[in-house]
């Protein structure tokens, strides 16, 4: 009984933290799940963890298209590339040792904390000219206006697609600061459409990992309804809370995180 309080209440943390500041909750289960169950190897924590979220992403999903901020065009284009990378990531979690998997991940963290720091307030200017450009109204009556470089979306796709399947992450992280900073994304669209984008290669990842055995059925089935209960609850709160403050808090707290990974972990 004890164990499945702790899963739900991973779940409700990593739906929580995830609502409040826009990243996905893997980052807090596959540590809570490498500390309170050693017995895992990368692959279990992994696949159980991409499981769980692509569960938790059907309803953010679901919510963005009711408000019709999604870019269905570059969403396809962006999963159809993180596809492949979502199955080499899923492949190679089988190789990975506990040590070398800690370690990576430990610095994956450290990377990421460092970007929720020091994000530019402001797009980079990017040298490459875009080759797509998009016009559309929301639900609200809000008319968004951009243009972007499909090309430089869809390697970084690739990329994130890799690294989410690898370490059991949702990769928002990563594909939504690209979205904005260098593909010049508004960012309420970008939130919406790195959200399909992750639901759909996360369905060909948690395939993959389920094929290979890396899932942990039982703990998915206390997870996901904590981090859909957290999720909520953090959707509530996220109104009250200064989001830069979190952003700051969250990183230190992944930075800590990470370090213990490194030196502890496998």
């Amino acid at each position: 009984m004890l164990t499945y309080l702790l899963l739900i209440g991973i779940g409700m943390l990593a739906g929580l933290s995830g609502s409040l500041v826009g990243l996905g909750g893997g980052f807090i289960v596959v540590p809570a799940l490498a500390f309170l169950f050693p017995e895992l190897s990368p692959a279990q924590l992994a696949g159980t963890s991409m499981t769980m979220l692509l569960f938790n992403s059907i309803s953010s999903t679901y919510v963005y298209s009711r408000q019709k901020r999604i870019d269905y065009s570059a969403a396809l284009r962006f999963a159809a590339a993180a596809i492949p990378g979502s199955i080499i990531g899923a492949l190679l979690s089988t190789m990975v040792t506990g040590r070398l998997f800690f370690i990576s991940f430990g610095i994956f963290l450290i990377l990421v904390s460092l970007l929720l720091l020091f994000k530019p307030t402001r797009p980079i200017a990017w040298p490459l000219r875009p080759t797509a450009q998009r016009s559309f109204i929301d639900r609200s009556g809000v008319q968004f206006d951009y243009a972007y470089h499909m090309p430089t979306g869809i390697v970084i796709s690739f990329l994130v697609g890799f690294l989410a399947s690898l370490f059991g992450v949702g990769g928002g992280s990563l594909m939504i600061p690209t979205m904005t900073l260098l593909l010049a994304f508004p960012p309420h669209i970008a939130v919406a459409t790195s959200m399909l984008q992750i639901f759909l290669s996360a369905i060909v990842s948690t395939g993959t990992h389920a094929v290979l055995g890396n899932i942990d059925w039982m703990m998915v089935l206390f997870l996901a309804p904590g981090a859909l209960i957290g999720g909520q609850l953090g959707a509530r709160l996220a109104r009250r809370l200064p989001g830069p403050l979190l952003l700051k808090i969250l990183a230190v707290f992944l930075i800590v995180v990470a370090v213990r990974l490194m030196t502890n972990g496998g």
